[in-house]
């Protein structure tokens, strides 16, 4: 990825920014402020914390991390994967915990950032990702259960065992906690997308179910005050820093740094395909890093870049990174102005909203595909990975992941070499092989090595440009292994190559590359007729079927 400055994001950024341009900004940013408003306080909580720690958190993090951004479309705050490392923290060292390791965390990824290393994230393999977010979807979901339920059950090490706690007994529901939190399940389910787009299904949950108990009187558990400062009463101070104790958060910083570098450069890679707007990594780490550092001195807890609430900037017109600081500007008033009726919101309201969110997290496209079609190296490091986020304690389970990813990146470790090459109709010749020698939209691109998943980024931007491409060939008598990866982004340079109405064609694909290729269902979308034994042959036809670049 090409390096690029800061000042030179904000050139290309706000180049020809208008009058316009700022009101769709400032449209988005009040949308985005509006659907992480409920998510600010329900992480908060979910975090261990407090609402307002969320909330302070989103916009802290809306706010430096917006500015210091590596894309225009990226919006950071608490998010759930998080709250489910720091969850565990707060069990094992309290509040301070969170604040240390999130601290230490902050460093970590400015360092990383500033080094230039945020490529290897690009190396966990997706299964393993996907797997720790299912796994991490079943820990939020199963640490909301007493909230929903209105009780107080033992605190456990693992969610396993917290789950298991409740088949023992020993406890008595609240039906009117209940209550609450299914009308904010029954809100954010039934409610039409089209008026979602509107108004966020899980504020108007919140807002039914806090009437409701209003309304009706319940007694029981709400957020209570919210402080109306930035300034949190309970924050990390310099002078309560466990300077010698730093040995204990080596672990809980490597798994607060890991995810909130994973979670951050996914949310950038689902907001490049969405824009076309490549997201520069390792200035987004710094941004991360910055943030992280700064949040704990107001009491916040760690924050990562955010998949729902920068899509929802996206999908709302959001121009540049202005909708982060609207949208954080947002988040600030509504903490001077809605503050006591915040206030009076149900916990139980808050558990429907993390229930229903940590269902929606999941990643079921990719949790279907690799299912579906049955790659079982893919399926058994998913499976291996979600168990390990809900049996064992976070920090285990992102070790063994990242075991499961360093032993299929040795299983397949090499590199892939391609050149792309103009047809040479003098070459063909000599070999007694007779074109027109009239098109020259015809290109030969010459693979050796294996397209897995971490030669995927090369092979994206070697294909980056394919403007007037007539015909596209892939000679592939040097690729001996695809994976799932690799089938995934030869379908998108196909999508592409249609659009415009070209074509792609195979010569010298190997068996076990083709049957892979078969798997995925790429030789159907591609088609038969498109597969040769050598490029000569492919060019040939190439040409026999006309091309709509030549005059």
């Amino acid at each position: 990825m090409p390096r690029r400055s800061l000042t030179r994001l904000y050139q290309d950024e706000f180049s020809g920014y208008s009058f316009a341009k700022f009101q769709q900004d400032l449209l988005a940013g009040l949308t985005v402020a509006a659907v992480a408003l409920p998510l600010a306080l329900a992480f908060g909580v979910a975090s261990g914390a407090s609402a307002a720690a969320g909330l302070v958190t989103a916009i802290l993090a809306g706010i430096i991390m917006g500015i210091l951004g590596g894309a225009p479309y990226q919006i950071s705050g608490p998010t759930g994967a998080m709250s489910a490392v720091l969850i565990v923290l707060v069990t094992r060292y309290g509040l301070e915990g969170i604040w240390i390791a999130g601290l230490l965390s902050g460093i970590l990824l400015l360092l990383i950032g500033i080094m230039r290393l945020g490529r290897f994230i690009a190396f966990i393999p997706a299964p393993v990702i996907s797997g720790f977010t299912s796994g991490i979807a079943l820990i939020i979901f199963i640490g909301q259960i007493d909230n929903l339920l209105g009780v107080t059950t033992a605190a456990t090490e693992t969610a396993a065992q917290k789950l298991m706690g409740y088949f023992n007994g020993g406890f008595s529901a609240d039906p009117h906690t209940i209550l609450l939190g299914l009308v904010v399940i029954a809100t954010m389910l039934l409610m039409p997308q089209k008026w979602s787009a509107k108004f966020p299904s899980s504020l108007l949950g919140i807002i039914l179910a806090t009437l409701l108990n209003w309304v009706l009187g319940w007694s029981v558990t709400m957020i209570g005050a919210i402080p109306q400062t930035l300034f949190l009463t309970e924050r990390l101070s310099l002078a309560n820093i466990p300077w010698g104790n730093f040995s204990e958060f080596i672990a809980p910083t490597l798994t607060i740094t890991a995810l909130g570098a994973v979670e951050s450069l996914l949310a950038g890679a689902v907001g490049s395909n969405m824009t076309g707007v490549r997201l520069q990594a390792n200035q987004e780490l710094i941004a991360q890093g910055v943030g992280n550092i700064l949040i704990p001195f107001f009491g916040g807890v760690p924050a990562t870049a955010a998949i729902a609430r920068s899509s929802v900037g996206i999908k709302s017109g959001g121009q540049t990174r202005l909708v982060s600081i609207i949208h954080a500007a947002g988040l600030l008033l509504s903490m001077f102005l809605l503050a006591p009726w915040m206030a009076r919101i149900p916990l139980a309201a808050l558990a429907g909203v993390l229930m229903v969110t940590a269902i929606r997290m999941n990643e079921w496209n990719a949790i279907k595909f690799i299912f579906g079609k049955r790659f079982k190296t893919d399926m058994i490091a998913f499976t291996v990975t979600m168990l390990a986020t809900v049996v064992l304690d976070l920090t285990q389970a992102i070790l063994l992941g990242s075991f499961l990813a360093g032993a299929v990146f040795l299983n397949k470790i090499a590199s892939i070499d391609i050149s792309v090459q103009e047809v040479d109709t003098e070459r063909l010749k000599q070999r007694g092989i007779e074109t027109s020698g009239k098109c020259q939209h015809v290109r030969v691109a010459f693979l050796t090595g294996p397209l897995f998943f971490a030669a995927v980024g090369q092979f994206n931007e070697e294909f980056a440009n394919l403007k007037e491409t007539h015909a596209l060939i892939l000679s592939m008598r040097g690729v001996s292994l695809i994976d799932t990866a690799g089938i995934e982004a030869i379908h998108h340079l196909y999508d592409r190559l249609h659009k415009q109405g070209g074509t792609l064609m195979f010569a010298g694909v190997h068996d076990n590359a083709r049957n892979m290729m078969e798997r995925g269902g790429l030789v159907d979308i591609v088609g038969e007729n498109n597969f040769f034994w050598s490029s000569d042959q492919a060019i040939v036809e190439a040409e026999k079927r006309g091309c709509p670049f030549c005059s």
